[in-house]
């Protein structure tokens, strides 16, 4: 088969035992043609619109931007590749935030070569999919998002805990969430705390799912002590 009629994929991550074994595996196709790899988000934002894949298979957790905001900053590049985030976390919170990011899949590595086959032709023809026990988790998540309590519940919130819950749904983990305020951790996961409980919501990728409908995903506004703290401005 020639390369017009090969799905072209572009493999990203900073394990090269990983990438260049996926590589290898996947060429012995005759219907997919890796052309070419990354071991960096930052790498791959920079090549993809030169390699013009088809599809990119994108590891979560890299040094450097890291493959969700990777995935953001390439698709603003380049548009029409589907990006499916290839990964060993099963997160909530990555799922989430990879989602918004625009990713169209998020598969474990676990996936056996077959299936990613399959996985990888679905996405180049327009699709989406999710490993499906992850998958369950983001139908439930949008499930509960329609409940009347979840859609009003952020105005519950002070000004600070709608901040805290804004970077929860940017997929901001807690010690992150803590440099970015410059608070401490443990302050951070008491204001979790209260905002899980004034939500009535039980997990942070439900917390997330809000933050996201609710609109406080967007740039981050500096707060005084006193608005910080729920009170009005002297």
């Amino acid at each position: 088969m020639s390369e017009a009629g090969r799905v072209r994929v572009l493999i990203v991550d900073d394990n090269a035992l990983f990438r260049e074994g996926l590589a290898a595996l996947l060429s012995q196709r005759p219907d997919i043609a890796v052309v070419g790899s990354a071991a960096s988000g930052e790498e791959a934002v920079r090549r993809a619109p030169v390699l013009r894949p088809h599809v990119v298979l994108m590891d979560v957790a890299m040094a450097g931007i890291g493959g969700v905001e990777a995935t953001r900053r390439l698709l603003a590049a380049y548009p029409s590749a589907a990006v499916c985030m290839l990964t060993v976390s099963e997160q909530e919170s990555d799922l989430f935030a990879a989602v918004r990011a625009g990713a169209r899949g998020y598969l474990l590595k676990s996936v056996c070569l077959a299936d990613l086959a399959r996985a990888i032709h679905t996405l180049a023809k327009g699709g989406a999919l999710v490993t499906p026990h992850l998958a369950r988790e983001l139908l439930t998540a949008f499930q509960r998002l329609s409940a009347p309590v979840a859609e009003s519940g952020t105005e519950r919130l002070t000004a600070r805990e709608r901040q805290i819950l804004g970077l929860v749904g940017r997929g901001l983990s807690n010690q992150d969430i803590a440099a970015r305020l410059c608070i401490t951790e443990n302050t951070v996961k008491v204001h979790l705390r209260n905002i899980l409980d004034k939500l009535h919501v039980h997990s942070r990728a439900h917390a997330a799912a809000i933050a996201a409908r609710a609109g406080l995903t967007g740039p981050i506004r500096p707060l005084d002590k006193n608005t910080a703290e729920g009170q009005p401005p002297t």
